[in-house]
């Protein structure tokens, strides 16, 4: 999404990255699903509206 990483935090999403739309979030999740060989459900990822609920459900995976 273009975004530095030193400007994120937990409460970033869709909000305020300009970047991130309904295309670019199941980008995202698809990309994170791969980086830590886990699977969200669809409920997990319908969920995922900021840093800190893909934080969330990683650590519900024992991925983090």
């Amino acid at each position: 999404m273009d975004v530095s990483v030193n400007t994120l935090n937990e409460k970033s999403g869709p909000e305020n990255i300009e970047k991130w739309n309904s295309f670019n979030g199941l980008v995202l999740v698809d990309e994170i699903e791969n980086h830590f060989n886990v699977k969200f459900s669809l409920e997990e990822i319908i969920d995922v509206k900021t840093i800190s609920d893909i934080i969330k459900h990683l650590k519900n995976h024992n991925a983090l």
